[in-house]
């Protein structure tokens, strides 16, 4: 018998989101450690917010909302209200009930600042590290780093002098007028995006074009290749290596470490300086030939490349990618839609903890009992 095209609604309803969401689904394990790492950071939240007043939005809740942003591509706050106000899978993983209001998506971002100031996405990044059953899966001893650029949401037309001695700007030319940049120099030295002051002009390397961004920084971990640390810089020939030390600084060992990196890094200040903080430097040798027809010389000897971790490290230095790879497609940050280095830091930051996020259960299922 056919059935009829017809809605049949109830007076009420008493099934819940968490019934409508698979026993099976992915974000299940998921929740379970990012709850876990939540109740961790609970006294941290408690200091960030007043004692009177109205209720603000939970922290827990905002953290969940912002992680699904990554795991989904949304690009927008406004996209992901919309979203958590038909989406029973959302609304489930953030802690809404099914007849709950959505927030506004202004008050949503106010409420994400406030976490920017408490810098708790770093803190969030190392309380997930730090559940029992994760640390199990790191290595205490072998790491990799590595950059890479993140473009910045402004257009090479607000790169302008500091003087302002370029505002040359054709009349009635409107907000996106036509700039004519044959024959002129642009230095980060005299000239500053206007739209965001904290990016900076940056070429990748010979032959490409130059554009306004940032860099973007991770510390891997070598055993299941999990991001350890993030940091994000105004962009800069020196970051990378500069970046690097300040990330090795904030971790605490009692033995001597490796470091597989790039060529990039095969630098004989940052060596020296790996080796005496107790860094054996698992680099890999730039020598390229100069233009006096000389190859250069690099400072990864010997009595590095002999033992068979450094082959190791470099076969495994290269994972790392894999996580720049997805933070930059599937969570959509090859373009920060933020600005301002602070805001769009502690974005990348989050997102490198959730490209952990979708991994850990994987690895906790294929991890011996």
């Amino acid at each position: 018998m056919r059935g009829e095209d017809r809605e049949s609604g109830a007076l009420f309803s008493y099934v819940s989101c968490d019934a409508r969401v698979p026993a099976d689904h992915p974000l299940r394990a998921i929740r379970a450690i990012v709850d876990e790492a939540l109740e961790v950071l609970s006294p941290q939240f408690e200091g960030l917010y007043s004692t009177m007043g109205r209720p603000s939005i939970p922290p827990e809740k905002l953290m969940r909302a912002l992680l699904l942003q990554a795991f989904y591509s949304i690009r927008s706050e406004r996209q992901l209200m919309e979203q958590l106000d038909y989406n029973l899978l959302f609304r489930w993983f953030v802690g809404l009930s099914l007849d709950a209001p959505v927030w506004d998506a202004s008050v949503y971002s106010k409420n994400r600042d406030r976490l920017i100031e408490g810098e708790i996405a770093a803190r969030f990044l190392q309380a997930v590290l730090q559940g029992d059953r994760v640390k199990a899966l790191l290595s205490n001893e072998h790491f990799s780093v590595d950059g890479t650029l993140i473009d910045a949401w402004a257009s090479m037309k607000s790169f302008r002098a500091k003087d302002g001695s370029d505002d040359d700007m054709p009349p009635g030319g409107g907000r996106n007028a036509e700039r004519d940049f044959r024959g002129r120099k642009h230095s980060n030295e005299t000239h500053a995006s206007t739209t965001d002051p904290d990016a900076r002009l940056y070429r990748k390397g010979d032959g490409q074009s130059s554009r306004l961004c940032f860099m973007g920084h991770l510390l891997m971990e070598n055993r299941n290749a999990l991001i350890v640390d993030a940091a994000l810089t105004r962009a800069s020939g020196t970051a990378e290596r500069a970046a690097a030390l300040a990330m090795l600084d904030r971790r605490k060992r009692r033995r001597r470490i490796t470091l597989g990196a790039d060529k990039a890094y095969d630098v004989a200040d940052f060596v020296d300086t790996l080796r005496a903080g107790k860094v054996t430097p698992h680099i890999a040798i730039d020598g390229h030939m100069t233009k006096t027809g000389k190859r250069r010389k690099t400072r990864i000897d010997r009595r590095t490349t002999r033992h068979s971790g450094y082959a190791v490290s470099q076969g495994i230095r290269k994972r790392i990618e894999e996580g720049f790879g997805w933070i930059k497609t599937s969570a959509g940050l090859a373009k920060t839609r933020h600005r301002g280095i602070e805001r769009v830091g502690w974005m990348f930051t989050l997102t490198a903890t959730a490209y952990n996020l979708v991994r850990i259960p994987k690895l906790l299922a294929q991890a011996p009992p």
